[in-house]
């Protein structure tokens, strides 16, 4: 049972299968949406220029019918005379082909967004499967797009009869109007039983459109085994990764252990743990620890800074609080500050009495450590509480 569930498409398409069906060319399109928004657009151009382009096909007429006789012995002139007539329908014509090219262009792009992709245009010899073919024609999809046709075709055709319907009889008299009032009145029916046709159609583009994105999104589900494959691929095993976690911590050792000897004092518990503390004055606002380890890296900062001969000196709580609480080249704790401040001010009063003797500084002794940074007195305080108890 288990193994089924694994081989059933039961998971969301993961943002890299969809990245990887992008780059292919596999996006969600409605083609329903492009053709309603082509017609609409171009029934309002039609509008907007239709009269402008009447009056230029007016004068191309005009022009066609209305030519001097010489032209009639000159082909060369005539040639040159129809030409100039091409170009002014051209001319009268380009704003609304400019404007349906347009929308033909962006329509598509309105549902999954631009793609250019050179796989798409690569031949694919699996269509010419004949098998394929057949089972493509008595698929799912096959029946979808079916019933969208019926429904286009019922629909266009009831808003047609119900605009013929009701414009019949105004539509009959129209012989007997005036020739221009007459043609007024016919191009008036006709764009807008146009933009009403064009409008119905928007209800297959409305049903249309989340149809397309779920079947696409149906269509690039994904297996849990994909899924875990695809994370190990992208990730790397759990033994690679842990491997590189593992090289990851030596060189961030190696690094710590190169700042040892930049470091003015190492604070030790004395064993278990060291902590090298270094503080310039002007580089940071408080003292930052450039090393810390406990048992086996301990002994090495303590061995290193004995032959950089890096003062090492015994605070076992407040070793412990500095390595509980102090992230590498990070500031101590503002509760540490008084601490880790006697600690320094008899680093460097040390240092000037041996380079110009004096009174030799006192070795500070019980520095100030709250209990709530010492991991020893926490885990010590339940113990106590039971006592007291």
């Amino acid at each position: 049972m288990a193994e089924d569930s694994d081989m059933e498409k039961t998971e969301d398409a993961s943002p890299k299968r969809l990245e990887k069906a992008r780059e292919e060319g596999d996006v969600p399109r409605s083609r329903e949406l492009a053709a309603c928004a082509v017609l609409f657009v171009s029934g309002l151009a039609m509008m907007m220029l239709g009269k402008p382009m009447a009056d230029a096909m007016k004068n191309v007429l005009k022009q066609g019918l209305q030519f001097d006789r010489t032209l009639a012995f000159e082909p060369s002139l005539l040639i040159v005379h129809m030409l100039k007539v091409v170009e002014q329908l051209m001319w009268a014509f380009l704003p609304l082909a400019v404007i349906m090219v347009a929308v033909a262009v962006a329509a598509p792009v309105m549902v999954g967004g631009w793609v250019m992709t050179q796989k798409s245009l690569m031949p694919q010899f699996s269509r010419l499967n004949p098998m394929k073919g057949l089972g493509n024609l008595f698929s799912k999809n096959s029946l979808v797009e079916l019933l969208k046709s019926i429904a286009k075709t019922v629909l266009v055709a009831s808003v047609a009869y119900a605009i013929v319907k009701k414009d019949l009889e105004p539509m009959l008299g129209l012989s007997a109007t005036p020739l221009e009032t007459g043609i007024s009145n016919i191009s008036d029916y006709m764009q807008t039983g146009f933009l009403t046709i064009a409008s119905a159609l928007v209800v297959i583009a409305v049903i249309d459109v989340p149809y397309q994105l779920y079947q696409y999104a149906q269509k690039h589900k994904m297996t849990k085994q994909e899924l875990k494959d695809e994370s190990k691929e992208s990730e790397g095993s759990p033994e690679v990764k842990g491997r590189i976690r593992q090289q990851q911590r030596e060189m961030a050792r190696r690094r710590m252990m190169t700042n040892v000897p930049t470091a003015d004092v190492v604070i030790t518990n004395p064993t278990h743990y060291a902590v090298a503390v270094r503080y310039k004055e002007g580089e940071t606002g408080a003292p930052i620890v450039v090393a810390k380890g406990v048992d086996a890296i301990a002994l090495k900062i303590r061995e290193i800074a004995a032959e950089h001969q890096v003062m090492t000196l015994e605070s076992p709580k407040l070793a412990r609080a500095l390595y509980a609480h102090t992230e590498l080249e990070h500031e101590i704790p503002q509760a540490l500050y008084a601490a880790v401040a006697e600690i320094l001010a008899y680093v460097f009063q040390l240092r000037v009495f041996k380079q110009h003797g004096g009174i030799q500084p006192a070795k500070p002794d019980n520095v100030p450590v709250p209990d709530a940074l010492d991991p020893h007195a926490l885990l010590a305080a339940p113990a106590s509480a039971t006592e007291f108890e």
